[in-house]
């Protein structure tokens, strides 16, 4: 079969009436996606994939059950529905299942608005190809730079229908640009590695290759000669490119979903202050251009603008239908899925309010402490907030970089460091979480 998504959409709620479902769901998903990777100045690996997934989820009463298949076939499709409507007979009673009601329903969404298609036509391999070789000879032209792990450029474009018996039915597409790299400076025990890379709608609005190259080189080489910290108590600023996963933090303890099963840290939080009085986090999904917009959610809500924290205070948590039947309240337009899984809460376009200092300001205030810009692994304890994470970076004395630092862990409880940020005003406003860099005073340091 190769109907249009919207008609397979139809198709499934069609087998699953006739399987003997209450009422169904169907998501339809065509995607193309192209993947080049270079190394050493020749190809390493291509990669191009065509496909349609298809997601089934029927109701019979309070019990629901999912399938999904990639065979548009319409035996295929029958089979499905049996399939989904026999598994829902076996499935526990939810009473917060179901679909939403015909009133909650998105009307109209205005798609084009968010302008996620570029006009412009798809790259050939050879156009990526050229693209990564660009990126890769930038980084290797930096000086202490011995090799680059990996240089890629790829491009993909994703379209998506959702289809229910209450009515709903509507469809967007989106494609996406990205050039990235990977270098690596100096030689042995003393390697140091870094990265950078760009992802864009529209290739018009994509960094070029050579700058992120070079950007990808010089960050390796500034990381030679790392060392550990003394273990203290110091300021911690978070770089920009990893201060978001502070706010992200933040953002999974207002889930809903976490609410609703008693295991998050702001419980208890609900119109209490969270961060500063003079800081806001807000949810736009309707930015054009940017990967995080969508018109409706995966339950066919409309999506909106809204204050999750608003002068400090949270505002309310995100919610799909089902954690807002849990807790009693309005959902939020916050759902998503995929082709085999229900609906969950998630959030979309995230923008913290951005201070007057700079970066280089912020530095010059902290006096001594680190700069953090890279980490891995963590500890978060969903519960309390305790937060330990291991840091590579830059110690600054007297404001100024002085030298490289990695294998340390920084620590402190989330409450409390979310209550004491600092945002500069460095934050890349077209990502689709918008974060300055951070400074948090009093963190706990382990090095030496």
């Amino acid at each position: 079969m190769t109907d249009s998504l919207e008609v397979l959409g139809a198709a499934m709620l069609q087998a699953a009436r006739k399987a003997g479902a209450d009422a169904a769901d169907a998501l339809a998903v065509r995607g193309t996606s192209v993947s080049i990777d270079v190394r050493a100045g020749g190809l390493e690996q291509a990669e191009r994939s065509e496909a349609v997934d298809l997601g089934l989820r029927v109701f019979l009463g309070r019990r629901q059950a999912i399938v999904s298949a990639s065979d548009t076939s319409t035996a295929t499709l029958a089979a499905m529905a049996e399939r989904a409507v026999a598994m829902a007979r076996e499935a526990p009673e939810d009473p917060f299942a179901g679909l939403a009601d015909p009133d909650q329903l998105a009307q109209d969404p205005d798609c084009a608005a968010l302008d996620l298609v570029d006009p412009a036509p798809e790259p050939s391999p050879a156009t990526l190809e050229r693209d990564a070789l660009r990126a890769e000879a930038a980084g290797l032209a930096v000086a202490n730079v011995s090799q680059v792990q990996s240089a890629n450029a790829s491009y993909g474009e994703h379209q998506v229908h959702l289809s229910a018996s209450n009515g709903f039915s509507q469809g967007y597409a989106r494609t996406s640009r990205s050039v990235s790299c990977v270098a690596i400076a100096g030689s042995g025990a003393g390697m140091e590695r870094d990265y950078d890379g760009d992802a864009r709608s529209h290739q018009s609005d994509l960094r070029s290759p050579d700058d992120i190259g070079r950007s990808a080189g010089a960050r390796a080489a500034q990381r030679l000669n790392a060392r550990k910290p003394q273990t203290g108590s110091y300021p911690v600023l978070f770089d920009e490119r990893i201060s978001s996963s502070l706010i992200g933090h933040l953002v999974a303890a207002a889930n809903g979903a976490a609410i609703a099963r008693g295991s998050s840290w702001l419980q208890d939080a609900l119109g209490q202050p969270v961060l500063p009085d003079h800081l806001s986090l807000i949810e736009n999904p309707h930015r054009p251009r940017v990967s995080g917009s969508r018109p409706f959610d995966a339950e066919g809500l409309p999506t909106q603008r809204r204050a999750i924290v608003d002068s400090g205070v949270l505002t309310g948590w995100t919610l799909d239908l089902a954690s807002a039947r849990k807790l009693g309240m309005i959902p939020t337009g916050n759902a998503a899925r995929g082709v085999s899984s229900s609906p969950s809460p998630a959030s979309w376009n995230l923008a913290l309010t951005q201070g007057e200092k700079t970066r280089a300001e912020l530095l010059a205030d902290m006096g001594t402490g680190l700069l953090v810009t890279s980490m891995i692994g963590s500890t978060i304890n969903p519960n309390t907030g305790d937060y330990s994470r291991g840091a590579a970076g830059f110690w600054i004395e007297n404001g100024e970089i002085v030298w490289p630092v990695n294998e340390c862990t920084i620590a402190g409880n989330l409450r409390d460091m979310l209550r004491r940020i600092i945002p500069a005003n460095d934050a890349r406003t077209h990502l689709s979480r918008v974060v300055p860099s951070l400074l948090i005073e009093g963190m706990t340091l382990a090095g030496n």
